[in-house]
Protein backbone atom coordinates (compact mmCIF):
# COMPACT_ATOMS: atom_id res chain seq x y z
CA UNK A 1 0.00 0.00 0.00
CA UNK A 2 1.26 3.44 -0.91
CA UNK A 3 2.40 5.48 2.06
CA UNK A 4 0.29 8.48 2.95
CA UNK A 5 3.40 10.68 2.64
CA UNK A 6 3.83 9.63 -0.99
CA UNK A 7 0.29 10.68 -2.01
CA UNK A 8 0.09 13.71 -4.22
CA UNK A 9 -2.66 15.69 -2.50
CA UNK A 10 -2.79 18.14 -5.41
CA UNK A 11 -3.87 15.40 -7.80
CA UNK A 12 -7.63 15.83 -8.59
CA UNK A 13 -8.01 12.06 -8.74
CA UNK A 14 -6.87 11.73 -5.13
CA UNK A 15 -9.38 14.32 -4.01
CA UNK A 16 -12.16 12.58 -5.89
CA UNK A 17 -11.31 9.02 -4.79
CA UNK A 18 -10.13 9.62 -1.20
CA UNK A 19 -10.92 12.96 0.35
CA UNK A 20 -14.49 13.38 -0.86
CA UNK A 21 -15.70 9.88 0.27
CA UNK A 22 -13.98 10.25 3.61
CA UNK A 23 -15.33 13.75 4.03
CA UNK A 24 -18.85 12.49 3.34
CA UNK A 25 -18.37 9.62 5.82
CA UNK A 26 -17.03 11.99 8.45
CA UNK A 27 -19.92 14.40 7.95
CA UNK A 28 -22.51 11.63 8.21
CA UNK A 29 -20.77 10.22 11.31
CA UNK A 30 -20.72 13.67 12.92
CA UNK A 31 -24.40 14.14 12.09
CA UNK A 32 -25.21 10.71 13.60
CA UNK A 33 -23.36 11.62 16.79
CA UNK A 34 -24.97 15.07 17.18
CA UNK A 35 -28.50 13.94 16.37
CA UNK A 36 -28.07 10.72 18.36
CA UNK A 37 -26.89 12.62 21.42
CA UNK A 38 -29.87 14.96 21.16
CA UNK A 39 -32.26 11.99 20.90
CA UNK A 40 -30.53 10.32 23.88
CA UNK A 41 -31.05 13.43 26.02
CA UNK A 42 -34.68 13.74 24.89
CA UNK A 43 -35.46 10.10 25.68
CA UNK A 44 -33.67 10.36 29.04
CA UNK A 45 -35.72 13.42 29.98
CA UNK A 46 -38.90 11.60 28.99
CA UNK A 47 -37.96 8.64 31.17
CA UNK A 48 -37.22 10.97 34.09
CA UNK A 49 -40.60 12.69 33.70
CA UNK A 50 -42.44 9.37 33.60
CA UNK A 51 -40.67 8.18 36.76
CA UNK A 52 -41.40 11.50 38.48
CA UNK A 53 -45.11 11.15 37.64
CA UNK A 54 -44.97 7.64 39.11
CA UNK A 55 -43.70 9.21 42.38
CA UNK A 56 -40.52 7.17 42.40
CA UNK A 57 -37.69 8.05 44.75
CA UNK A 58 -35.37 10.83 43.55
CA UNK A 59 -32.34 8.60 44.05
CA UNK A 60 -33.83 5.93 41.81
CA UNK A 61 -34.84 8.53 39.19
CA UNK A 62 -31.30 9.90 39.00
CA UNK A 63 -29.74 6.46 38.85
CA UNK A 64 -32.02 5.08 36.14
CA UNK A 65 -31.83 8.35 34.18
CA UNK A 66 -28.04 8.21 34.12
CA UNK A 67 -28.13 4.53 33.22
CA UNK A 68 -30.51 5.11 30.29
CA UNK A 69 -28.43 8.02 28.99
CA UNK A 70 -25.19 6.02 29.23
CA UNK A 71 -26.66 3.10 27.29
CA UNK A 72 -28.09 5.38 24.59
CA UNK A 73 -24.79 7.27 24.21
CA UNK A 74 -22.98 3.95 23.88
CA UNK A 75 -25.33 2.98 21.04
CA UNK A 76 -24.74 6.35 19.36
CA UNK A 77 -20.95 5.99 19.63
CA UNK A 78 -21.11 2.49 18.14
CA UNK A 79 -23.20 3.74 15.24
CA UNK A 80 -20.76 6.62 14.66
CA UNK A 81 -17.74 4.32 14.65
CA UNK A 82 -19.51 1.92 12.30
CA UNK A 83 -20.19 4.78 9.86
CA UNK A 84 -16.48 5.61 9.89
CA UNK A 85 -15.70 2.01 8.93
CA UNK A 86 -14.23 1.02 12.30
CA UNK A 87 -14.91 -2.59 13.27
CA UNK A 88 -17.14 -2.53 16.37
CA UNK A 89 -17.50 -6.28 16.89
CA UNK A 90 -14.08 -6.58 18.48
CA UNK A 91 -14.79 -3.58 20.71
CA UNK A 92 -18.00 -5.19 21.93
CA UNK A 93 -16.10 -8.38 22.73
CA UNK A 94 -13.51 -6.44 24.72
CA UNK A 95 -16.21 -4.53 26.63
CA UNK A 96 -18.05 -7.76 27.35
CA UNK A 97 -14.96 -9.49 28.73
CA UNK A 98 -14.07 -6.46 30.83
CA UNK A 99 -17.63 -6.24 32.17
CA UNK A 100 -17.57 -9.93 33.14
CA UNK A 101 -14.27 -9.57 34.97
CA UNK A 102 -15.45 -6.47 36.83
CA UNK A 103 -18.74 -8.14 37.72
CA UNK A 104 -16.98 -11.17 39.23
CA UNK A 105 -14.58 -8.98 41.18
CA UNK A 106 -17.36 -6.77 42.55
CA UNK A 107 -19.95 -9.48 43.12
CA UNK A 108 -20.80 -8.45 46.69
CA UNK A 109 -20.87 -4.75 45.85
CA UNK A 110 -23.17 -5.36 42.89
CA UNK A 111 -25.44 -7.42 45.14
CA UNK A 112 -25.67 -4.54 47.61
CA UNK A 113 -26.24 -2.16 44.72
CA UNK A 114 -29.11 -4.18 43.27
CA UNK A 115 -30.62 -4.60 46.75
CA UNK A 116 -30.49 -0.83 47.21
CA UNK A 117 -32.36 -0.36 43.94
CA UNK A 118 -35.00 -2.88 45.05
CA UNK A 119 -35.39 -1.13 48.42
CA UNK A 120 -35.89 2.22 46.71
CA UNK A 121 -38.23 0.73 44.11
CA UNK A 122 -40.51 -1.35 46.36
CA UNK A 123 -40.17 0.81 49.51
CA UNK A 124 -40.48 -1.72 52.35
CA UNK A 125 -39.59 1.27 54.54
CA UNK A 126 -38.77 4.95 54.18
CA UNK A 127 -36.55 7.47 55.86
CA UNK A 128 -37.76 8.09 59.41
CA UNK A 129 -39.30 4.63 59.90
CA UNK A 130 -38.42 2.56 62.96
CA UNK A 131 -37.43 -0.88 61.65
CA UNK A 132 -35.68 -4.10 62.54
CA UNK A 133 -33.54 -5.45 59.69
CA UNK A 134 -30.09 -6.84 59.04
CA UNK A 135 -29.62 -7.73 62.71
CA UNK A 136 -30.16 -4.15 63.92
CA UNK A 137 -33.04 -2.04 65.18
CA UNK A 138 -33.32 1.71 64.75
CA UNK A 139 -34.63 4.67 62.79
CA UNK A 140 -33.76 4.84 59.08
CA UNK A 141 -31.75 7.99 58.37
CA UNK A 142 -30.66 7.42 54.78
CA UNK A 143 -30.92 4.78 52.07
CA UNK A 144 -27.85 4.76 49.86
CA UNK A 145 -27.11 2.64 46.82
CA UNK A 146 -24.82 0.24 48.70
CA UNK A 147 -25.85 0.61 52.35
CA UNK A 148 -28.59 1.86 54.65
CA UNK A 149 -27.79 4.15 57.59
CA UNK A 150 -29.78 3.70 60.80
CA UNK A 151 -29.79 5.45 64.19
CA UNK A 152 -30.34 3.43 67.35
CA UNK A 153 -32.24 4.57 70.43
CA UNK A 154 -28.99 5.47 72.21
CA UNK A 155 -27.91 7.60 69.21
CA UNK A 156 -25.47 5.19 67.61
CA UNK A 157 -25.11 5.15 63.84
CA UNK A 158 -25.28 1.75 62.14
CA UNK A 159 -24.36 1.18 58.48
CA UNK A 160 -25.84 -2.04 57.09
CA UNK A 161 -25.13 -3.40 53.57
CA UNK A 162 -28.33 -3.37 51.54
CA UNK A 163 -27.88 -7.03 50.65
CA UNK A 164 -28.26 -8.04 54.31
CA UNK A 165 -31.42 -5.97 54.64
CA UNK A 166 -33.27 -6.96 51.47
CA UNK A 167 -32.15 -10.58 51.71
CA UNK A 168 -33.57 -10.99 55.22
CA UNK A 169 -36.70 -10.29 57.24
CA UNK A 170 -37.71 -6.64 57.57
CA UNK A 171 -39.95 -5.60 60.47
CA UNK A 172 -41.32 -2.09 59.99
CA UNK A 173 -42.81 -0.79 63.24
CA UNK A 174 -43.80 2.50 61.60
CA UNK A 175 -45.69 1.04 58.65
CA UNK A 176 -49.09 1.38 60.36
CA UNK A 177 -50.42 4.44 62.22
CA UNK A 178 -51.44 2.40 65.29
CA UNK A 179 -49.76 -0.29 67.32
CA UNK A 180 -50.83 -2.73 70.03
CA UNK A 181 -49.09 -2.96 73.40
CA UNK A 182 -48.79 -6.53 74.71
CA UNK A 183 -48.44 -6.75 78.48
CA UNK A 184 -48.85 -9.54 81.05
CA UNK A 185 -49.78 -8.78 84.68
CA UNK A 186 -49.71 -11.55 87.25
CA UNK A 187 -51.51 -11.65 90.61
CA UNK A 188 -51.47 -14.18 93.42
CA UNK A 189 -53.89 -17.09 93.61
CA UNK A 190 -55.35 -15.66 96.81
CA UNK A 191 -56.14 -12.25 95.26
CA UNK A 192 -59.50 -11.09 93.91
CA UNK A 193 -59.46 -11.66 90.13
CA UNK A 194 -62.45 -9.40 89.41
CA UNK A 195 -60.98 -6.57 91.49
CA UNK A 196 -57.59 -6.78 89.77
CA UNK A 197 -59.22 -6.85 86.36
CA UNK A 198 -61.31 -3.76 87.17
CA UNK A 199 -58.24 -1.86 88.39
CA UNK A 200 -56.41 -2.51 85.13
CA UNK A 201 -59.48 -1.63 83.06
CA UNK A 202 -60.01 1.65 84.95
CA UNK A 203 -56.40 2.69 84.41
CA UNK A 204 -56.70 2.10 80.66
CA UNK A 205 -60.03 3.92 80.45
CA UNK A 206 -58.54 7.00 82.15
CA UNK A 207 -55.60 7.26 79.74
CA UNK A 208 -56.69 9.38 76.75
CA UNK A 209 -53.80 8.13 74.67
CA UNK A 210 -55.25 4.61 74.60
CA UNK A 211 -57.59 4.25 71.63
CA UNK A 212 -61.23 3.22 72.00
CA UNK A 213 -61.28 1.72 68.49
CA UNK A 214 -59.93 -0.94 68.52
CA UNK A 215 -61.03 -1.32 72.10
CA UNK A 216 -58.37 -2.30 74.67
CA UNK A 217 -58.47 -5.96 75.62
CA UNK A 218 -58.00 -7.57 79.02
CA UNK A 219 -58.49 -11.28 79.62
CA UNK A 220 -57.32 -14.07 81.89
CA UNK A 221 -54.50 -15.61 79.93
CA UNK A 222 -52.92 -18.29 82.10
CA UNK A 223 -53.05 -20.08 85.41
CA UNK A 224 -49.30 -20.25 85.86
CA UNK A 225 -47.27 -22.09 88.51
CA UNK A 226 -47.25 -19.22 90.99
CA UNK A 227 -49.52 -16.53 89.50
CA UNK A 228 -52.76 -15.81 87.69
CA UNK A 229 -51.78 -13.91 84.53
CA UNK A 230 -53.82 -11.30 82.69
CA UNK A 231 -53.15 -10.49 79.03
CA UNK A 232 -53.54 -6.73 78.57
CA UNK A 233 -53.76 -5.45 74.96
CA UNK A 234 -54.37 -1.69 74.51
CA UNK A 235 -54.03 0.05 71.13
CA UNK A 236 -52.20 3.37 70.78
CA UNK A 237 -50.74 5.63 68.12
CA UNK A 238 -47.25 4.74 67.00
CA UNK A 239 -45.64 7.74 68.68
CA UNK A 240 -47.36 6.91 72.01
CA UNK A 241 -46.24 3.27 72.22
CA UNK A 242 -43.29 3.55 74.60
CA UNK A 243 -44.67 6.33 76.87
CA UNK A 244 -48.01 4.53 77.35
CA UNK A 245 -46.30 1.19 77.95
CA UNK A 246 -44.09 2.64 80.68
CA UNK A 247 -46.99 4.50 82.31
CA UNK A 248 -49.20 1.40 82.37
CA UNK A 249 -46.53 -0.67 84.08
CA UNK A 250 -46.02 2.00 86.74
CA UNK A 251 -49.70 2.79 87.35
CA UNK A 252 -50.78 -0.86 87.60
CA UNK A 253 -47.99 -1.64 90.06
CA UNK A 254 -48.89 1.35 92.27
CA UNK A 255 -52.63 0.53 92.08
CA UNK A 256 -52.05 -3.11 93.02
CA UNK A 257 -49.94 -2.04 96.01
CA UNK A 258 -52.59 0.43 97.13
CA UNK A 259 -55.36 -2.19 96.93
CA UNK A 260 -53.45 -5.03 98.56
CA UNK A 261 -53.05 -7.12 95.40
CA UNK A 262 -49.77 -9.01 95.25
CA UNK A 263 -47.57 -9.48 92.22
CA UNK A 264 -45.82 -12.85 92.63
CA UNK A 265 -42.13 -13.08 91.86
CA UNK A 266 -39.73 -16.04 91.85
CA UNK A 267 -38.53 -16.89 95.35
CA UNK A 268 -36.92 -19.80 97.11
CA UNK A 269 -37.52 -20.94 100.66
CA UNK A 270 -34.61 -22.53 102.55
CA UNK A 271 -35.34 -24.65 105.65
CA UNK A 272 -32.55 -25.35 108.18
CA UNK A 273 -32.64 -28.51 110.29
CA UNK A 274 -30.37 -29.02 113.27
CA UNK A 275 -29.07 -32.56 113.52
CA UNK A 276 -28.17 -33.73 117.03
Amino acid sequence: MESITNIDWTDPGVIQSLLIPWGIRLGIALAIFIVGRWIARWLTNMVRKLMTRASLDDMLINFLGNLVYTVLILVVVMATLDQLGIETTSLLAVFGAAGLAIGLALKDSLSNFSSGVMIILFRPFKVGDFIEAGGATGVVEEVRMFATIMRTGDNRQIIIPNGQIYGGTITNYSAKPTRRIDLVFGIGYGDDIAKAKKIIDDIMQQDERILSDPAPGIALGELADSSVNFNVRPWVKNEDYWPVRADLLEKVKLAFDANGISIPYPQQDVYMHNVA
